[in-house]
């Protein structure tokens, strides 16, 4: 059984993601409050989004107990929260990384 870490921030109760204090392996399973474990789907840095929640498309994304923006698709918990699932209601964001 892989050994479950405590590498996830959760900056407001209400919130649906929390964010990694150190880099995660995929499969590395992270535990939530008390009783909540959840299994990283791929492997990320220190402080990326992670869903602790599921989160329906079209739905808020919740960080520091407000909006960050909707999901553009279906999260799972476990899931990476980031440019390919969300989008900003605040300002156009663009994916360098993706026009290379």
């Amino acid at each position: 059984m892989t050994e479950e870490r405590r590498d996830l921030l959760v900056l407001n109760i209400t919130d649906n993601v929390a964010v990694l204090k150190r880099a995660a392996e995929a499969g590395s399973r992270q535990r939530i409050g008390a009783e909540g474990v959840l299994e990283i789907g791929v492997p990320l840095e220190m402080g990326h989004k992670v869903a602790i929640a599921a989160i329906a498309e079209g739905k808020d994304v919740l960080k520091y107990g407000v909006p960050i923006g909707v999901a553009t698709r279906d999260i799972s918990p476990g899931d990476h929260v980031h440019l390919h699932n969300l989008a900003s209601r605040y300002t156009v964001i663009r994916d360098w990384e993706a026009e290379e």
